[in-house]
């Protein structure tokens, strides 16, 4: 099925912006200031427009900087933390005011998004020790982890399981459930979906993302747990529901992070979207799948909470 003319165009304006960071990932010089074009790929990802009744709020997340989507129809203290996409490398809750107000709505929960350090003035590990101390931060506001669930995108989606990793070995109450979309969760990029998709995704390839690796870890090794949960010890985290699109580069990962979370006895749930790119979700006012797969993201969540 092709995708509708709305869905292209978005998709054509999502990646001009993204290659506007090219030069810093094959380490040239950069052809205008690094904060403009974060800018500018951020009014990009915001034509994804909240629903209406949801306003923003800036906040401060522990001495972490972000902002929070607040609904109309408030659950008690039901909340998320958010952790947007961009390759530690660009990103921010700016941008993310469409996919944060549907949650909020869907869920009645205020939606918290941490605006974390990104690379290369601040690689990994800064965006997870940043978010969680915003975890941690709301599980003081809250009071009760079994109210919080956590959701993220890409490199988000992966510090979903991560955030909570960390979390447990800190001895904090974890969160209800998480939701991890389009998760980034191997950073070595050597499964057979990297050759097999590779220029399908229309958002994502593996030279794109080989480079934004290499600028974003810093000293990390690329296989290092933290970054890669493949790789972690992950027994005892919440329930997991991961969404992946057929067409992305990192499908074959999510298989193989289901069956990580399986073997280490975590709840999880996978969903493979026929056709549907990286993140496809953010497209939910032109995009059917979209709102489709941001309520079963919630219907799993909800399940949870309740």
């Amino acid at each position: 099925m092709p995708l509708n003319e709305a869905t292209l165009e978005r998709l054509q304006g999502w990646g001009a912006a993204a290659m506007e960071f090219g030069p810093l990932l094959a380490g040239q010089p950069m052809e205008r200031p690094l904060a403009e074009v974060r800018e500018d790929y951020n009014r990009e990802l915001a034509r994804s427009l909240p629903p209406e009744g949801v306003t923003f709020e800036k906040v401060d997340l522990g001495g972490i900087p972000g902002e929070v989507a607040i609904p109309k129809n408030a659950v008690g203290k039901r909340a998320m933390l958010y952790i947007h996409g961009g390759g530690y490398v660009s990103g921010g809750p700016s941008g993310y005011h469409g996919i944060a107000g549907n949650f909020a709505n869907m869920l009645g929960a205020s939606v918290f998004m941490p605006d974390y350090r990104l690379a290369p003035d601040h690689p990994f590990p800064a965006p997870l020790i940043d978010s969680l101390q915003a975890y941690r931060w709301l599980l003081g506001e809250v009071g009760d982890a079994r109210n919080i669930v956590l959701a993220g995108d890409s490199a988000g989606g992966a510090m979903v399981i991560s955030v909570m990793v960390k979390a447990r070995d800190a001895g904090l109450d974890l969160p209800a459930a998480g939701v991890a979309i389009s998760p980034w969760v191997d950073l070595q990029m050597t499964s057979e979906s990297y050759i097999t998709r590779d220029g399908i995704d229309p958002l994502c390839t593996r030279e794109f993302l080989v480079n934004m690796a290499r600028v974003a870890l810093g000293d990390t090794r690329p296989n290092d747990p933290d970054v890669s949960p493949v790789f972690a010890d992950v027994r005892g985290i919440a329930p997991i529901l991961i969404q992946i699109g057929e067409r992305e580069v990192m499908l074959s990962d999510s298989f193989r992070l289901a069956q990580h979370l399986t073997n280490s006895q975590v709840r999880v749930a996978l969903e493979v979207w026929p056709e549907m790119f990286h993140v496809w979700p953010m497209f939910s006012k032109e995009l059917p799948e979209a709102m489709q797969a941001l309520r079963s993201a919630c219907d799993f969540l909800k399940r949870q909470l309740d």
